[in-house]
């Protein structure tokens, strides 16, 4: 293997392909917001033919049914539906999709199934359109990231391309869902990507924007919530505080009560496959009780923001949600979070509206509402700016962040993971969200190389250089060889030993050398060493001279780290401050 020559360092690693990528996002883009379309097509085709027995595209209610006690049915049938389809299409398509991206982005290397883009979007709409208390968002987010990773697969792009792609997708349905294309990429940021790259970044952006200029093209253009609270004072960032724990606390109960039913679930004697009619029997009958539980509820998030509904109502309306979408979502049915999360948090808001002080009280739906999504997913920056983007109200941006940050600390420290790990980490993979700058890519190899190197001339006998350079004054494991003052290879006991006759140049020249130059990173480095299972490569002046100027070994690669151990761990105090003299 013989590396192209080095570029001088830049802030980012050049990626010749980026364009390319860049432009399939763009198409990919368009189509995940056809597929978002689609997919609130399918939603009200099944609300309309499940509850008011008419085959209609037009956006009606569940809540305004007139089915009687025979709602209970009707998600039991949509459960009965999903577990076939599930059972014998494919089980992808249970859940809410965004721990199935993420297992797939990270552990399946970015691959989808065609069954995956096909029977997502029509298990969720026949669920949602039964009544199912779930959103739209989650379902899109793995139709589009399948329809990104589909195409990858067609184009034969790497790992790391399809998982671009496939993000792409995802943040591109999200985008044409709820109109939020700056708080789609924060998704993919906090959530999906698991690193910040051009190669990544771009593409994703990309494939927002597109979806952000295509939206109103076959949707209703405009905030879906608009929305303008009064400019906040002083006192109002202690209500955010008090608001952020208590939707912290809404967060954590949410994701400990989905677990805990979802384990209860699987202690039950029969197939999986019949859970989501179980589940549907639970919607169908705090359906049946409280209508606004059923579906989507962009209606009743509107009523709520803008404090339409009386405190009572409320209050029941928060405890059915609750309780039918944790048991529902838990018997594996097919469904988003995104949606119940901002009703459920919004009802808080409203409550906590008549109690706390500081400003508007159509502020605190909406702060709640944010602040419950980003404790629940630990995205306090998508939160704020979903929100955002989904109101338009920038007066609210401060208490938003605040609320925000609040929840998302308070379920770091009291919880191991989220609602969107927990599901992963029990199919024995675990997860570790955070991510900054390898120490390896921080640190070239001549950073970390030994200059002063001792080399073998390529025209040595074989027997006189195991005695002169494998004796008593062994200097290296294992020596760069020379051919004039180009490197040809490296040479070590066992590889001279095998080859008894001849000159080391003739033991070098049976595979072509592999090196290290000076400017490379130390993570490109360690790469090529694991690659050829090796212990150290030589350091060349380039690749055209081979001229050698060092050496690396995987025990210098441990130098970056080190210094990184240092910046984590070492605590130093400020020294030279008066009271400090002696």
């Amino acid at each position: 293997m013989t590396p192209s020559p080095h570029p001088p360092r830049g802030d980012f690693a050049l990626n010749a392909r980026l364009l390319r990528i860049t432009a399939m996002a763009i198409v990919i883009g368009a189509i995940s917001t056809v597929a978002a379309r689609v997919l609130l097509d399918l939603i009200r085709f099944f609300t309309n033919l499940f509850f008011f027995q008419t085959f209609s595209l037009a956006d009606r209610s569940p809540a305004t049914h007139t089915l009687g006690a025979w709602v209970i049915v009707v998600p039991v049938i949509g459960g009965l539906i999903v577990g076939l389809v599930a059972r014998y299409g494919s089980d992808k398509i249970r859940g809410h999709g965004i721990p199935e991206a993420i297992e797939a982005i990270l552990f399946g290397k970015s691959k989808m199934s065609p069954k995956v883009a096909v029977l997502k979007p029509l298990s969720s709409g026949i669920v949602i359109g039964s009544g199912g208390p779930f959103g739209a968002e989650g379902p899109i987010i793995m139709t589009g990231g399948a329809i990104g990773s589909l195409i990858a697969q067609y184009f034969h792009l790497t790992a790391a391309e399809r998982k671009a792609l496939l993000v792409a997708g995802a943040t591109a349905g999200m985008t044409a869902v709820f109109g939020t294309p700056v708080a789609a990429v924060l998704l993919a940021v906090e959530l999906l990507l698991f690193e910040l790259r051009p190669r990544s970044l771009l593409p994703v952006a990309v494939a927002c924007a597109v979806a952000g200029f295509t939206r109103p093209l076959l949707m209703d253009a405009g905030p879906l919530f608009p929305l303008q609270t009064a400019v906040p004072g002083p006192l109002a960032m202690l209500s955010c505080i008090v608001a952020g724990l208590l939707c912290g606390m809404l967060s954590a109960s949410l994701s400990i009560s989905l677990y805990k039913v979802e384990d209860l679930f699987g202690k039950l004697p029969i197939h999986w496959m019949w859970w989501p009619a179980i589940g549907g029997l639970a919607v169908g009958i705090g359906g049946y009780f409280e209508p606004r539980a059923l579906g989507v509820g962009y209606d009743v998030i509107g009523d709520l923001l803008h404090n339409h509904l009386a405190l009572g109502v409320v209050a029941a309306l928060l405890a059915v949600k609750a309780v039918i979408w944790v048991i529902s979502l838990g018997s594996g049915t097919s469904g988003g979070v995104l949606a119940p999360l901002l009703m459920m948090g919004a009802g808080l808001g409203v409550v906590l509206s008549h109690v706390l002080p500081g400003n508007d009280p159509m502020l605190w739906p909406l702060v709640c509402m944010a602040a419950t999504l980003g404790g629940v997913m630990r995205a306090p920056l998508t939160a704020t700016i979903f929100a955002f983007g989904l109101t338009h109200d920038s007066n609210a941006l401060l208490p938003l962040l605040t609320t925000s940050a609040v929840a998302y600390g308070f379920t770091v420290l009291t919880m191991r993971r989220s609602i969107l790990t927990e599901k992963i980490a029990r199919r024995g993979y675990h997860i570790y969200r955070e991510y900054g700058i390898d120490p390896l890519e921080r640190h070239s190899v001549e950073e970390v190389m030994t200059r002063e190197v001792r080399s073998i001339d390529a025209a040595l006998p074989v027997g006189d250089a195991l005695a002169q350079y494998f004796g008593e004054g062994q200097v290296h494991r294992a020596y760069p060889v020379l051919r004039g003052s180009a490197v040809i290879g490296m040479a070590d006991r066992a590889m001279l030993a095998a080859f008894s006759v001849g000159t080391v140049g003739d033991a070098c020249d049976a595979a072509p050398p592999v090196f290290a130059l000076a400017g490379e990173n130390c993570r490109v480095v360690a790469t090529r060493l694991a690659r050829h299972r090796l212990e150290r490569l030589p350091v060349v002046k380039d690749a055209q001279s081979l001229a050698l100027i060092g050496l690396v070994a995987r025990s210098d690669l441990i130098k970056p780290s080190l210094a990184h151990f240092d910046e984590e761990e070492k605590r130093e105090r400020m020294r030279g401050l008066p009271w400090q003299a002696s």
